[in-house]
């Protein structure tokens, strides 16, 4: 379990969070039960715009019984502080990366090899069903439970001084990453210089020319506005890693099991319009992005992954990542 070094930071969040709890039931909403789902994304994502979903559709299924008082843009944390709030019981849900649930749970990792989906098709098979279901419930011994999996579609390249249009093109380039060992692995791998730094701290240190571009997805490069220093962005589509929506285990144990079922059923139904949302978001931001001088290379993929491929084998090396890999490889 990784609790916040920073105990008087510690100490000055689970404050916001007590006095957003007692602001809620002074306000007259305190009837049934509230959850509290923080999440570091602006109210403009489309992965909010899920939550949204999952927010109404919750209130409806238990007649308001049970309900989702959603804190978006980090207002109670970033997203590791989040995770921590989670462990520790002081808020309920939050949304995450799969890639930093593999800090905690290591079955996650799959999802951050390099081409392992082939398309989004093999991804959500998967992801719905039994890999899915397992990946949701590894992470339980660490007190976080994953209740569905959320479109972040596929990550790719974005660079200030020239496209990438084969591995080479990377060579020796500091590339700002996920701070997980997979995705450090996958930028070596390809050449360059992985450089894992905090979201939050990426367009200061590309300004500044500590890095030389990045990698995410067309949503994350706009809404970090990236793209005003970054302007070549290549689909090279190396991973697709899902967002999950948590619950943490000392919530989740409260719940009645009626109220495990709303919440589930919840949660998964939402799923249907949150693609949408982010089909829609991709479609006007691309239209942005060009209009804001942003050039988009599309390169063949097959060398970025025979030279990714490593990866994958390294991986594998352990027999249950093997089992889980063989598993979607097959489906």
């Amino acid at each position: 379990m990784i609790l916040l070094k920073n105990s008087k930071k510690r100490i000055a969040v689970c404050t916001l969070v007590f006095l957003c709890l007692l602001l809620t039931s002074c306000s007259g909403v305190s009837d049934g039960k509230v959850l509290y789902f923080a999440h570091s994304l602006p109210t403009s994502h489309p992965v909010h715009k899920g939550i949204l979903e999952m927010q109404k559709i919750l209130n409806e299924k238990s007649g308001g019984e049970l309900r989702i008082k959603v804190f978006p843009d980090g207002q109670l944390g970033s997203e590791r502080e989040v995770l921590e709030l989670l462990q520790i019981g002081s808020i309920a849900i939050t949304k995450v990366s799969a890639s930093a649930l593999s800090n905690f749970a290591p079955e996650y990792q799959v999802t951050v090899v390099p081409y392992l989906f082939r398309d989004d098709a093999h991804l959500w098979r998967n992801l719905e069903g039994e890999v899915g279901e397992q990946l949701l419930s590894s992470g339980s011994e660490y007190l976080l439970r994953g209740l569905c999996f959320y479109d972040a579609g596929a990550r790719s390249f974005y660079t200030k001084e020239k496209p990438i249009n084969s591995p080479e093109d990377l060579t020796g380039l500091k590339l700002r990453v996920q701070n997980d060992k997979m995705s450090v692995a996958m930028a070596n791998t390809l050449g360059a210089a992985a450089t894992p730094m905090a979201f939050s701290e990426l367009y200061t240190a590309l300004q500044q020319n500590v890095v030389d571009g990045a990698e995410n997805n067309i949503p994350s490069f706009v809404t970090s506005n990236h793209f005003e220093v970054c302007k070549y962005y290549t689909f090279d589509e190396h991973t697709m890693i899902p967002d999950v929506v948590i619950i943490g285990t000392k919530f989740w144990d409260k719940l009645s099991d009626q109220e495990k079922e709303w919440l589930r059923a919840s949660a998964k139904e939402s799923v249907v319009k949150q693609k949408q949302f982010w089909k829609e978001t991709i479609v006007e931001q691309m239209k942005m992005l060009k209009e804001n001088g942003v050039q988009f290379t599309y390169p063949d993929k097959a060398p970025f992954q025979e030279k990714s491929l490593p990866v994958m084998e390294n991986l594998m090396k352990d027999p249950k990542m093997k089992t889980i890999i063989d598993k979607i490889n097959s489906n």
